[in-house]
């Protein structure tokens, strides 16, 4: 409850830039989330997708810019060491400037089946 119209406006202000710096807080902690993020052994590549998926998904809810090769490139990255075969391969011979994360998950699903 505020007396004046002005006390109001500036409480609002207030408030609102307390919001945009806790955006900006939960951003970077997604952002350092995704950057430190690894397949655990254990894993399936669905769970691990979906995993990545959320946290790409909060960034960029966040209005935050997060391009598909920086997700693509990040997967393959994260990948256990029983994946390094197909990985290499994706990387060898796949356009990974056009691909998606979902073919990149198609790709492993279809190696983890052989595993």
């Amino acid at each position: 409850k505020k007396d004046t119209t002005k006390e109001a406006w500036e409480a609002l202000k207030m408030m609102h830039m307390g919001a945009d710096r806790v955006k900006e807080a939960k951003a970077q902690t997604l952002r350092s989330d995704f950057e430190v993020i690894q397949m655990k052994d254990s894993e399936s590549v669905d769970d691990f997708s979906m995993r990545l998926n959320t946290t790409v998904t909060g960034i960029r809810s966040l209005g935050e810019k997060i391009e598909e090769i920086t997700v693509v490139k990040k997967f393959l990255r994260a990948v256990p060491i029983r994946f390094i075969q197909i990985v290499t391969s994706i990387e060898q011979f796949g356009d990974l400037k056009n691909m998606t994360v979902e073919e990149v998950v198609g790709r492993l699903k279809t190696h983890e089946e052989r595993l």
